[in-house]
């Protein structure tokens, strides 16, 4: 890559180092069950490349070292002074995009080049104010010092300054336009300026003592949209005729500054995207007390510590509505492979298991992820099955659905995979999914990948020393109340009675109520 007319070579990548080849990880089945569709959704909201950023938010990485390098660009976001300056560029760039794009829809060409040296005008600004801005900013990732570099070399280029020169050249002369028009009846008449007075400024002098303090305006309010009326193309075709030259020079400007946009200031900005748009996401959150961290993250070890994590789609919606967020912590000790989530319903399991596949998908993105600590492994493949209502539409019944998903999991999963279940079997007897449940789990333990089984049959959690009993806890003498915090500890053998309890309503509060 070569900076515009300095001949020097600056490489600068912000998702990635310059050079380096990244294979991302394949699989996106399971990012409905996990709600990372409603993150990538809220990520992207009024976003002009919200699909190009989508699919980016979707490819995962076992790279640690892209990993480490897009944690530095985050780093470098957090200084108030360089978050300022890149939210002011990035605010310049739509801006620029956006001039660009309604001019291609305008009819009259003068009124196109025009709105076009205003495009390159603006683009100007942005780059001198972002080099101007960074020059002496405390950087220390690769991304943003390559970028740092190529940006001065670009903008202190004989191209670049050319460029300016002529843009700030071209806009002084025809601010020097000036004309009038004269109305009478249905015909207009355009000359030069030539001193006569701006009745309106007279009027508005006369009237302004009258003025007693906020009246009510009776200006003419002009559709937002930029395109000219026929009866403003007359006169502009008028006026272009009465300064030929000025509008030469806007012409020639036009047609030998069409491609003004550098690409890789256009390349920082939408990789720039990826970072500013997940800050967006998650400062109310933090702003909330929310922790979120810089994971270690390991393509090997299955050793992991989380603390003080949280579902981020859930906890989206609970600080939007003024409600309350309980973190989780959990750990994976050596060996150790498989949660077992038990407990009583609506008491946090679906939600513990979101979060930890959660986790894993946003850190191998290379995001700071929920949580004010974290040690992650980097999975090849994300693996999930949540429990859902029978389709009638299928020819196969819900047993026999999850069966044969379960079937697919199992021939796909590797020992670097994460598996992720929900209650499966549930359309089954008890029996049946106690057999079902131990014969998958025996699979997995023996494919030694990580996993979540939440489910009712406690017995599941002691199949072998890889795995992990972890119980929805409820508010010490009141069953009744959930604390939505799920710990480790033995599974207590109630699940399922509870389970069954509620299905029946014939739990304590629902026999209350049926009691006159």
């Amino acid at each position: 890559m070569e900076a515009a007319g300095a001949g020097t070579s600056v490489a600068f990548g912000l998702l990635r180092p310059p050079g380096r080849a990244v294979t991302e990880v394949e699989g996106s089945e399971h990012v409905s069950d996990l709600h990372l569709d409603q993150i990538v959704s809220g990520i992207t909201s009024g976003r002009e490349d919200r699909d190009e950023l989508g699919n980016l938010l979707l490819l995962r990485s076992r790279d640690v070292q892209l990993i480490h390098h897009r944690h530095e660009v985050f780093r470098d976001l957090e200084d108030p002074a360089v978050w300022s300056a890149l939210r002011q560029f990035s605010d310049s760039v739509r801006e620029v995009l956006s001039h660009l794009a309604q001019a291609r829809e305008m009819r009259v060409v003068e009124q196109r080049q025009g709105w076009s040296l205003d495009a390159v005008a603006i683009y100007c600004a942005a780059v001198r104010s972002l080099a101007a801005s960074l020059r002496d900013a405390r950087l220390g990732s690769a991304g943003m010092l390559g970028f740092r570099e190529f940006l001065d070399t670009y903008a202190g280029s004989d191209e670049f300054g050319r460029l300016d020169a002529e843009t700030g050249e071209c806009k002084a002369v025809l601010a020097g336009v000036s004309y009038c028009a004269q109305i009478a009846g249905p015909r207009v008449t355009v000359t030069r300026y030539a001193g006569e007075p701006d009745y309106s400024e007279e009027i508005q002098s006369v009237f302004a003592r009258f003025r007693q303090g906020s009246v009510r305006s009776y200006l003419v309010e002009y559709r937002l949209w930029p395109g000219m009326t026929r009866v403003g193309e007359e006169i502009l075709a008028l006026v272009v005729r009465l300064f030929p030259e000025e509008f030469a020079l806007l012409r020639n400007f036009a047609e030998r500054h069409r491609n003004f946009f550098d690409p890789d200031v256009l390349r920082f900005f939408r990789e720039l995207q990826f970072f500013t748009a997940y800050r967006d996401y998650i400062d109310p959150l933090t702003a909330a007390g929310l922790a979120f961290c810089y994971p270690e993250v390991d393509a090997q070890s299955r050793e992991e510590l989380v603390e003080h994590t949280f579902d981020l789609a859930l906890a989206k919606k609970l600080i939007t509505e003024g409600g309350n967020v309980v973190p989780n912590d959990y750990r994976l000790a050596q060996g150790e492979r498989i949660f077992v989530v038990s407990g009583p319903n609506q008491g946090g399991k679906t939600t513990f298991a979101r979060t930890f596949g959660q986790l894993h998908h946003l850190a191998a993105l290379g995001l700071p992820v929920p949580g004010q600590r974290a040690r992650l492994f980097l999975c090849d493949r994300i693996f999930t099955h949540f429990q859902r209502e029978e389709d009638s539409s299928l020819l196969a019944g819900k047993l026999e659905s999850d069966l044969l998903d379960m079937q697919r999991t199992l021939a796909l999963a590797t020992t670097a995979s994460i598996v992720i279940m929900n209650e499966v079997f549930s359309s089954t007897s008890l029996e049946d999914a106690r057999f079902l449940g131990a014969e998958v789990m025996r699979k997995l333990i023996g494919k030694n990948c990580l996993g979540v089984f939440v489910s009712f049959i406690d017995e599941l959690a002691s199949l072998a020393p890889s795995v992990v009993s972890m119980i929805s806890t409820i508010v010490p003498g009141d069953p009744s109340q959930r604390t939505f915090k799920v710990v480790r500890g033995p599974a207590n053998g109630l699940a399922y009675a509870l389970a069954i309890a509620e299905k029946y309503r014939l739990t304590y509060p629902q026999l209350l109520e049926r009691i006159p």
